[in-house]
């Protein structure tokens, strides 16, 4: 693979990891004053995915949106200003958080609803098909999603019509504080739900920035050659809360003894050391890559405070189609 490309994809990971920080830093100011679902610990994903889809493709996404948005070319300063209830945010200060839309980059819109944006995504691939045009879409969706009713029907209406999109699942093993095994048999594996309705499925690790890379590209090759969807199921770990910007180990929902082990497993620290070993970047390039990642960030959070909320006359618009 091209130094360039590696080099790109670490700085994306770098980039969503050290926003997420900034907003956890921030968040306890009370200016934030939507709920925020953190993806900190699952970057690998996003970024691998969508590093190959072009401002063409489609991606929705649910609740843990951060990372969907800005790996898809989502603006932070839209992004921030949303998050800060802004006029100038990407909803207009509406939605918040887990409502981020930016149809310039083909993001159609993330939604808080688990499961809700499965259907949504399986009927903008139907339209793509149906207008002839060249696109792919893809959903990203939590392991909990696939426990839906219609997850079952999208899946399988995605599999009849053969269609252009991908599921992406991200299986980090807790719905809120649910653990995997008190939700779903013991020894059934994710994918294996979505192979069951004749879909190609695989299982990845998540946190491997190179194989989630190299999975989607095959996933959005064959979608682009008319052969029909595929669902992907990539294992990883959510480091913060589930809602909020803390760390919840004292809850006991989980073993701490779990979140170290996944802790050292991080995306970007170990491709750190792969590309540092390979001689494609040097301390002093991480240095500068940090230093301008946090200058944007910065300069995004002026640009949200500085911003206006929006006026009360708004509050009835874009609730229906023109």
């Amino acid at each position: 693979m091209e130094a360039q490309i590696l080099k790109h994809l670490y700085f994306n990971m770098l980039r969503i990891r050290i926003i997420e920080e900034k907003i956890a830093e921030l968040y306890p100011e009370q200016e934030m004053r939507c709920p925020v679902h953190l993806c900190i610990g699952q970057e690998a994903i996003s970024v691998g995915v969508c590093a190959n889809l072009s401002s063409n493709d489609f991606v929705l996404s649910n609740h843990r949106s951060h990372g969907h948005y800005l790996a898809k070319g989502g603006d932070l300063n839209a992004m921030m200003a949303e998050i800060y209830g802004k006029a100038n945010g990407c909803c207009q200060g509406k939605g918040g958080s887990m409502h981020l839309v930016d149809l310039s980059s083909g993001f159609l819109g993330a939604v808080p609803i688990v499961g809700s944006t499965i259907p949504i995504a399986v009927g903008a691939a139907f339209g793509s098909v149906m207008c002839g045009e060249q696109r792919v879409t893809v959903v990203f969706l939590g392991e909990g999603a696939t426990e839906e009713g219609v997850f079952h029907e999208s899946i399988n209406f995605a599999a009849l019509k053969s269609l252009p999109v991908i599921f992406i699942c991200e299986n980090n093993f807790f719905s809120v504080y649910s653990p995997l095994p008190v939700r779903q048999p013991e020894g059934r594996e994710v994918f294996r739900l979505a192979q069951g309705h004749g879909v190609e499925s695989h299982q990845g690790n998540g946190n491997d920035i190179l194989e989630v890379y190299q999975m989607a590209q095959k996933a959005i090759k064959k979608a682009m050659q008319g052969k029909g969807p595929t669902f992907i199921e990539f294992k990883t770990y959510r480091w913060r809360e589930h809602c909020g910007p803390n760390y919840d180990n004292d809850m006991g929902y989980r073993a701490e003894c779990d979140f170290f082990e996944w802790k050292g497993r991080c995306p970007i620290e170990n491709f750190k050391e792969r590309l540092m070993k390979d001689g494609l970047i040097s301390p002093r390039d991480n240095e500068e890559m940090v230093k301008e990642i946090s200058t944007e960030f910065d300069a995004a959070i002026t640009y949200a405070k500085n911003s206006s909320f929006p006026e009360e006359k708004i509050l009835l618009e874009h609730i229906y189609a023109d």
